[in-house]
């Protein structure tokens, strides 16, 4: 971890897993070189998540998973994670959302989540807003880089949420809420060497997806992942930064 500056308190970020080969991929680089004290917590510790107060890091990143917003019947533990987005969204807390977090976090924002029809799985562009333009998503624009998309599921914009992004697939990719919340339907996290470990652990849904394999993912990771790394890079850092002022 590089030295904090002199004069700087410490800053941490915890990230919320709900499977070990998702995790924050390109940011952890970037929030390592910021200072940050970064932990990882398992979603499915419900008594490790019940010990921790949410409130107190400076930022919470809820990561990517293989079930639904709405599926706490099966999964308790959303119903904490929910209750802990409610909390830091209410006190205007920086927190970020990716897939299953972005689509937890609309619902936490009183949004419906719910099956889109049809699976977006796959390398793609995504389209900016007029916001998301004069927002550090701006470094994600399709003339700058594709992205990995990879979900079924979607949401509605939240009340009072501003709409950042959208895909051919699905009108809601982005949006900011507050002044420091954050939630991405896509992966702009990932790293070439990081999906290896996704290849293997959804390959059951690779497998029952239609026009997808392994070796068409790899194919478009090898074309597309160095240059979204790169791009990512300028991404986290320059929201991070707005964080600061």
């Amino acid at each position: 971890m590089t030295k904090n500056a002199i004069g700087r308190r410490p800053r941490y970020a915890n990230a919320i897993t709900h499977v070990t080969f998702e995790d924050l991929g390109s940011l952890h680089q970037v929030l390592d070189r910021q200072g940050y004290h970064v932990t990882y917590n398992k979603a499915v510790d419900l008594v490790d998540l019940d010990k921790i107060d949410f409130l107190y890091p400076d930022l919470v990143i809820i990561l990517g998973g293989p079930i639904g917003a709405y599926d706490e019947r099966d999964y308790p533990f959303l119903t904490k994670e929910l209750h802990i987005l409610e909390q830091r969204l209410a006190a205007n807390l920086p927190t970020i959302g990716i897939c299953l977090g972005a689509q937890l976090m609309a619902r936490a924002l009183g949004a419906r989540v719910y099956p889109g029809g049809v699976k977006e799985i796959g390398w793609a562009p995504i389209e900016l807003s007029d916001a998301g333009q004069k927002s550090p998503l701006n470094y994600l624009a399709k003339e700058h880089t594709a992205v990995l998309h990879w979900h079924g599921d979607t949401f509605d914009l939240p009340d009072g949420a501003t709409h950042l992004a959208s895909s051919s697939k699905y009108n809601n990719q982005a949006f900011s809420w507050g002044e420091c919340s954050l939630a991405l339907q896509f992966h702009p996290e990932v790293t070439a060497a990081g999906l290896e470990h996704w290849f293997v652990g959804h390959a059951s849904e690779i497998s029952s997806t239609p026009d997808l394999s392994v070796a068409k993912l790899r194919r478009d990771t090898a074309m597309f992942a160095q240059k979204l790394e790169s791009q990512a890079t300028l991404f986290w850092e320059t929201w991070l930064k707005e964080l600061q002022l």
